[in-house]
């Protein structure tokens, strides 16, 4: 008898499940899609200690009859494809067919569906039918998945803490409820909401029920269209940053996936808007032919592959820096409100739930998403702030608008907090000044100069308050624009010939990849020639190159021929004109006389973005007369 065996249902489920089934919210996430695939306009999720107890997900979808619930759990069952050409077409969250049968093996699970004629009740445990029995006619379908991994220890034994899983499954829900608004999602933990969505369809409603309403304000609609690709979705403005990329949600065809060069993309498009590792929050929607993607490439189906991807990054990059070269403004110092106890109260989320323990909650969110809090408590609850402060911090800096009471709240960003108010149609979020107001763009103030302070900071007023000036970053805005139209135009044929050559010396590997792709090089004007089996010298270069800088600039060239097997020199000259602007510009402690502060702020009026630095950081702030007032107590 051969060695080699066909392994049964039952045991290749189980290793099925070890694919798909990694943590509570896996299960979450099959179970949602599925639902949403059923064509559910309301789906609640309720889960006991993270899902480790129980996960339940009930819908209104379409439901099943008796048959298809029974053979639902057989592997590869699906309605979702039929032949092969169905898989170059998928509109569904689902096809594979997998999910219910990995789950099942893993778990007790209960299932009541109905159409809405015949209602079925099927009980599993390990995979195998305990019970089945007709069930109630209420259209949809009703899944409980008890004791996950009870029959696979070593996988229990490392679940990370409640805490843990639960930020999982919050996120997973985030995302889900974003890349759904038309459905009204809920999610409850041990009986207390987490996330309520009204399931109206509006995307920017759905990221104050996420984000909180103040956060949602401040991010603006774009919407752009190539021959194949439509995007459209809302960014954050400049003065809101996060410290992760967490905060950037892809969705393609209605899936939410994760995709390094689309992340990249937006980043690339807030250049010298965000200081660095600085992120923004974006919910990004990718329409085009299914044709065009290939969504079977990955266990839990998170990453993608697309067709024409130059084009469509391309069209991502410059769809969002129009939009937000459009609404840029000055920043405004203002003051910061305590918030109500009524409010407080509504924030301490976890305050019904005594098994969680808050610090451990905080420091676990902190680590899932590496997000910084320099001016946040450090528990749930806010603290005392100071009742004047600037809001320029690592985190936002606050543009010229009346001021918005704001919860100093530890994980206000990361946990959706229940917010009645943001349900509503009269919801400030539906006005539609909201976004005439948003999207004008704020020419630059014409300023008197009136001093300056400490050789750092000119000092600058008008009708309706005054400006603070960091004189070096404005100065580097001036001559950022100046060197980048300086060496913005690609010439191969200047080059500067080198006194000692530079020899480079590389991996087998990369000296193959190298001489593959030399002529992107020479393309640029970098041209490598041989010497030796895996090294190489180069004894010329382009004479754009900033003096010391020739190597450094020739290793990133070629570290992105290796990476990308393509050489971009105008990223290139890009980060070479944010050196010399930062290296030329006037610095701390240098004073100015009231002509050079008048000619300063002449040539930053003429620059195409003067309100940030090409790091990002603001370039001047504003006082209001207003607030300069509340602070002497002129006005109460």
């Amino acid at each position: 008898m051969g060695k080699i065996q066909i392994m049964d249902a039952w045991l290749s489920n189980r290793i099925a499940a070890g694919e798909v089934v990694e943590r509570p919210a896996s299960v979450v996430k099959e179970l949602v899609e599925n639902a949403i695939d059923a064509g559910s306009t309301s789906i609640d999720v309720f889960l006991l200690e993270a899902g480790l107890t129980s996960i339940q997900v009930i819908d209104n979808g379409s439901g099943m009859d008796e048959e298809d619930a029974l053979i639902s759990f057989s592997r590869h069952a699906t309605s979702k494809i039929h032949q092969e050409h169905d898989l170059f077409r998928i509109r569904t969250l689902g096809f594979r067919g997998e999910a219910l049968a990995s789950i099942a093996s893993v778990s007790k699970m209960t299932m009541i569906t109905s159409t809405g004629e015949s209602g079925t009740h099927v009980e599993l445990e390990g995979g195998h039918v305990t019970m089945q029995k007709p069930g109630p006619l209420r259209k949809g379908t009703d899944i409980t998945v008890a004791q996950l991994f009870f029959n696979t220890p070593a996988r229990l034994k490392y679940m990370k803490t409640i805490q843990t899983e639960l930020g999982h499954t919050i996120d997973l829900m985030n995302r889900l409820a974003l890349g759904n608004p038309q459905i009204a999602f809920r999610l409850l933990h041990n009986g207390q909401q987490l996330l309520q969505t009204n399931g109206r369809g509006d995307v920017q409603q759905v990221l104050a029920a996420i984000y909180g309403m103040h956060n949602a304000k401040k991010m603006v609609a774009f919407q752009g269209e190539s021959h194949d690709y439509k995007v459209s979705g809302f960014v954050s403005l400049p003065e809101v940053t996060r410290a992760s990329k967490n905060y950037m949600s892809l969705f393609v065809n209605g899936r939410w996936v994760k995709h390094y060069l689309v992340q990249k993309a937006i980043i690339d498009a807030y250049h010298t808007y965000l200081p660095i590792e600085r992120f923004p929050i974006v919910a990004l929607f990718i329409e085009g032919d299914p044709y065009l993607t290939d969504v079977n490439v990955h266990p839990a189906k998170h990453q993608i592959r697309l067709s024409k991807e130059p084009e469509l990054l391309k069209l991502i990059e410059e769809t969002i820096r129009g939009k937000i070269r459009d609404v840029v403004r000055v920043p405004l110092m203002e003051k910061k409100e305590k918030i109500p106890k009524s409010a407080t109260e509504q924030l301490n989320i976890w305050k019904p739930a005594p098994k969680l323990d808050v610090e451990k909650m905080n420091a676990i969110v902190e680590k899932l998403y590496d997000t910084q809090t320099v001016q946040e408590s450090s528990s749930i609850l806010p603290t005392e702030q100071p009742a004047y402060t600037a809001t320029y911090t690592e985190d936002s800096w606050q543009p010229s608008q009346p001021t918005q009471p704001k919860a100093t709240n530890h994980i206000e960003d990361q946990l959706p907090l229940e917010q009645p108010e943001i349900l509503q149609e009269e919801s400030p979020l539906n006005q539609p000044t909201l976004e005439d107001e948003e999207t004008k763009k704020e020419p630059f103030p014409a300023l008197e100069v009136v001093g300056q302070i400490h050789g750092t900071y000119i000092v600058a007023q008008m009708e309706d308050g005054f400006y603070l000036i960091d004189q070096h970053a404005a100065q580097e805005r001036i001559k950022y624009e100046f060197f980048r139209e300086k060496v913005g135009q690609v010439n191969p044929n200047e080059r500067q010939a080198l006194l000692l050559p530079l020899t480079f010396h590389y991996a087998a590997d990369e000296a193959l990849i190298l001489r593959e792709n030399r002529q992107q090089l020479e393309a640029v004007g970098v041209y490598l020639e041989d010497f030796g089996q895996s090294s190489f010298v180069i004894r010329e270069h382009p004479s754009w190159f900033p003096n010391g800088e020739e190597q450094d600039i020739i290793e990133d060239l070629i570290e992105q021929v290796l990476t990308t097997k393509t050489a971009d020199v105008k990223k290139m000259r890009e980060a070479a004109a944010i050196m010399m602007s930062c290296k030329k510009s006037i610095k701390a402690n240098h004073y100015l006389t009231k002509e050079q502060m008048v000619a300063l702020l002449d040539d930053l009026r003429e620059a195409d973005n003067p309100f940030t630095c090409p790091h990002g950081r603001p370039v001047l702030i504003h006082f209001t007369t207003y607030e300069v007032e509340k602070m002497f107590k002129r006005v109460m």
